[in-house]
């Protein structure tokens, strides 16, 4: 089992960055045994998955994020951050750390995640 705890979120203008982290509690599971993800999520719209690290430490991003976000992932503490530069207004949303120990189906599927955070506010606006 594992929970998650994320942060960091806040109000920037465009162009700005924010880094987003979360740390996952366990005591039991291996952190190389856990891929993790953050998903982010307007009101209305669903969840939609911004960047994954699996196992290997292969990365996805997102088309729209990608060469703007860098995610990072720390075996050994268990977490998880996403730096944002570049961010734009259609960036606003919550975002959520998610993490799972059998890493399969397809990453930007939030029902590939068993694990999540609570999420944090970022909210980019001039």
């Amino acid at each position: 089992q594992l929970t998650l705890v994320d942060s960091g979120g806040g109000s920037v203008q465009p162009g700005g960055s924010l880094r987003l982290s979360c740390s996952a509690i366990t005591s039991t599971v291996p952190g190389s045994r856990v891929c993790m993800a953050w998903f982010r999520q307007v009101p209305g719209r669903q969840r939609e998955g911004v960047a994954a690290i699996g196992t290997t430490g292969y990365t996805n991003y997102a088309t729209a994020v990608r060469g703007r976000f860098r995610a990072s992932k720390d075996d050994a503490n268990i977490s998880l951050s996403l730096q944002m530069n570049d961010l734009k207004p259609e960036d606003t949303g919550t975002y959520y750390c998610a993490a799972d120990l059998t890493c399969r189906g397809a990453w930007v599927e939030s029902r590939s995640w068993t694990f999540w955070g609570q999420g944090t506010q970022v909210f980019v606006s001039s």
